[in-house]
């Protein structure tokens, strides 16, 4: 069984950065692309980042651009996403997300971004 498990999140200051792991287990993730989406409240899902099974191509939504960034260990089958000089619009739930068909996601893990 494909289980993603997310963690990480929390209440953060802007400006403040947070690191989100994202723990794969049930399939090989070592050959399979990763996203990380999220969702803000009252909101439709939104794709942030996509790292390739590698790690050596990774792609940003504009909003997180040069303030977030996507990694992976294919030793571990971890995820992560190191997100920097967050804004109130981070605000969201987020999830990693095993690229294929269907895309599978994770239960998710709360980021609030708030003074």
């Amino acid at each position: 069984e494909v289980q993603l498990v997310e963690s990480g999140g929390g209440l953060v200051q802007p400006g403040g950065s947070l690191r989100l792991s994202c723990a794969a287990s049930g399939f090989t993730f070592k050959v399979y692309a990763m996203n990380w989406v999220r969702q803000a409240p009252g909101k439709g899902l939104e794709w942030v980042s996509r790292i390739s099974s590698g790690g050596t191509t990774r792609t940003y939504a504009d909003a997180v651009k040069g303030r977030f960034t996507i990694s992976r260990d294919n030793a571990k089958n971890t995820l992560y996403l190191q997100m920097n000089n967050l804004k109130p619009e981070d605000t969201a739930m987020y999830y990693c997300e095993k690229v294929g068909t269907p895309n599978l996601r994770g239960q998710g893990t709360q980021v609030i971004v708030s003074a």
